[in-house]
């Protein structure tokens, strides 16, 4: 049986371990500072609480699947915590997976903090895409890492549930980073410019929002289609998304990852929307709701 750890226990993470768990696995993970909410998510998960110096000692992987802002700092933190540990005797060495929406320059930047360490850890760059594993429905875990060997022993956890895709051929740290950079900002960044125009045009006056509606319906009813899809489940994740723009930004660079600044003030400006007055979250809400009976009626 692989003792796994998953920080932290999100949406997403939680619903990894309960994955995990469900496939034989004891999976454990670090509540220090977590609501009330988070805990109890967590227990329905089966994931057991443990320090992150328990979590060096005990567990074969280390899935770190944070906020984007948090990658790094979470990873000098267990690297700090981790120097205190005794490892179980003939335990397998440790492998820290970074499974954050973050550029190639940031992964490798923290895969240069384990490459480092001492004892060694093992490091591997993965990028989940998709939501969280339910039903029948998992994810994929897109993985590449400089040393093979740890790469190919990664993807044996496809046993335990995960649907796990090595990237091998000519990757290595940073390659799995740069795929989740590219699809995110795809998905993530069509979303935006859909709820960028439709606030653009009930600013100009509802009846241009109304108008804009009716033309995608007959010109461009796919485009519908993905904002009735889109948008509403973006709305409460928005504030997880600004910092991932930020880094697409990054990862692209040049005038063309200005963009992704654009894109991560708008989705700021989302997240500022749902705590504080709703205009625009109404907006959007409304415009959604208008689409469905547009696509209904057609």
């Amino acid at each position: 049986m692989a003792t796994i750890a998953v920080i932290a226990a999100g949406a997403m993470g939680s619903a990894v371990g309960r994955r995990l768990v469900q496939g034989g696995c004891t999976v454990l993970t670090n509540l220090d500072g977590r609501s009330e909410a988070t805990r109890k998510r967590a227990a329905e998960c089966g994931m057991e609480e443990k320090s992150l110096s328990e979590i060096a000692n005990r567990a074969s992987y280390v899935l770190s699947i944070l906020p984007p802002s948090n990658a790094f700092s979470f990873a000098e933190k267990f690297l700090q915590e981790s120097k205190s540990a005794e490892r179980i005797p003939n335990a397998e060495p440790l492998v820290f997976v970074d499974c954050n929406a973050v550029s190639p320059a940031t992964v490798k930047r923290i895969s240069t903090l384990f490459s480092q360490s001492s004892p060694a850890i093992g490091f591997i760059d993965s990028g989940i895409i998709g939501g969280p594993p339910q039903d029948a429905y998992n994810p994929t875990f897109y993985a590449s890492a400089d040393d093979k060997d740890i790469l190919l022993k990664f993807g044996k956890l496809s046993k335990y549930g995960l649907k796990i895709s090595l990237l091998e051929e000519g990757a290595g740290i940073g390659d799995a980073s740069a795929l989740k950079m590219s699809y995110a900002g795809m998905t993530k960044g069509t979303t935006a410019l859909f709820t960028t125009m439709i606030l653009a045009a009930h600013a100009s006056s509802p009846a241009t929002a109304e108008a804009l509606l009716h033309e995608l319906g007959d010109s461009q009813p796919e485009f519908l289609r993905r904002i009735t899809r889109t948008i509403p489940p973006m709305l409460p994740k928005a504030y997880r998304w600004v910092g991932e723009m930020q880094e697409i930004g990054s990862f692209v660079g040049g005038g063309e990852g200005a963009i992704y600044e654009g894109i991560a003030t708008l989705y700021q400006r989302v997240e500022q929307s749902l705590s504080s007055d709703q205009k625009d979250v109404e907006v959007l809400k409304k415009f959604v709701e208008e689409a469905k009976k547009e696509m209904k009626d057609r």
